[in-house]
């Protein structure tokens, strides 16, 4: 006899067949859908403060959110230009003593390194003329097919930087929008949801904010404390732009390895200008290496996974497997999906618990037990 689907059955695989198509269509947009992503994470972050804004009330009226959600997105831009501005003054300090120091550098280049390429056959004089002549050199073995190359890389990044200022432009158009229209598209989502699923997954949803919530508040603590922490230390070096240097370390901390990395070059960069030997640059490497390890080892399993109810080697674990698996994004989305992936294994393994592969065996052991009865002791005789 043919197997026939039942029209429930139908229904369900054609609504399945849908949302896969769907998801394979957003997989293919994917390269279009960052400011997109990009916006929904933020408006997600600043949902909060609109929805106080909003509610709180003025007399007998409350204010408009189109209101709420100019004042948070205005305040939010001030920061990011904020940021900004930390950076370009100490830029426009540091890049003309550096370019005051460059021949020192080539001078130091080639009286320390010079020698010891030439222990290798390697024989060039680094200085300035020097350098000049070996990339002459270099532009004149390689070519039409260097220039070839090089116009393709200028093409590939000319689109990749329109890419990145597209992205820029759209990102507080589409944040605009999602925070003022942010609980209507949520309440449409809910009720997309299959009503058999809709309770369990709208819970979920809510055990999945508020770890999100209590992560988004440890990592704010981290990004605190990293600030004082490398404000003071490089204070303490004696370096001139501490504060705006550790400052900036700090609050792009949340991005992994940009802060730590962009912080330790401005740092490495003032030392070299500021102090005359070594000893700068030796303190400024030692006081980024100590921050990195508190940060990765104590800082985020601490104050980030105790939060979200991840063990401390857990947060190590998810922060090398999001990396293996999905690059930069997914280091930085590790926390946050580990802990939306950790409400659901709670569920999963709450089923598991209670289904009957796992309940088998001692069910089968308590009914072994009562149907033998106990022993006579009455009967018992004692043996010699």
């Amino acid at each position: 006899m043919p197997f026939s689907f039942t029209p429930e059955q139908k229904q369900s695989t054609f609504w399945l067949a849908l949302w896969l198509a769907v998801a394979l269509l957003l997989y293919t947009l994917g390269p279009i859908l960052s400011p997109f992503i990009a916006a929904a994470i933020l408006a997600y972050m600043l949902g909060g403060a609109v929805d106080r804004l909003a509610n709180a009330r003025n007399g007998r009226r409350r204010m408009p959110r189109v209101l709420a959600v100019s004042i948070v997105l205005t305040a939010f831009c001030a920061a990011v230009v904020a940021l900004f501005l930390t950076v370009v003054p100490v830029l426009r300090a540091e890049i003309p003593l550096l370019q005051a120091k460059i021949p020192a550098f080539f001078t130091w280049l080639d009286t320390y390194l010079a020698p010891w390429l030439g222990q290798y056959g390697i024989h060039v004089k680094l200085d300035s003329a020097g350098l000049r002549a070996l990339l002459e050199q270099q532009v004149a073995a390689g070519g039409d097919d260097m220039w070839t190359s090089v116009l393709a890389k200028v093409k590939v990044g000319g689109s990749a930087l329109l890419g990145w200022i597209a992205t820029l432009t759209l990102v507080p158009v589409v944040l605009f929008y999602l925070l003022l229209d942010w609980h209507a598209l949520l309440a449409r989502i809910e009720g997309a949801i299959p009503r058999r699923w809709a309770p369990q997954t709208v819970g979920m949803a809510v055990e999945a904010d508020v770890l999100l919530a209590q992560y988004l508040r440890g990592q704010l603590l981290v990004m605190i404390v990293l600030a004082v922490y490398y404000s003071v230390a490089l204070y303490f070096v004696g370096l001139d732009v501490a504060l705006p240097v550790g400052v900036l370390t700090g609050l792009l901390g949340f991005v992994p390895y940009l802060g730590f990395g962009l912080g330790m070059l401005l740092a490495l960069v003032a030392a070299l200008l500021q102090f005359s030997g070594w000893a700068g640059l030796a303190w400024v490497v030692a006081i980024y290496t100590a921050g990195q390890l508190i940060e990765s080892f104590i800082l985020t399993p601490r104050l980030v996974g105790e939060r979200i109810g991840l063990h401390p080697l857990a947060v190590i674990f998810s922060l090398m497997a999001f990396g293996e698996l999905f690059g930069f994004a997914g280091v930085l989305l590790a926390l946050p999906a580990s802990a939306v992936l950790m409400v659901g294994f709670r569920h999963v393994r709450r089923h598991y618990l209670r289904s009957s592969f796992y309940n088998a065996g001692s069910m089968e052991q308590s009914l072994v037990y009562v149907s033998e009865p106990e022993p006579d002791a009455s009967r018992v005789k004692a043996t010699p």
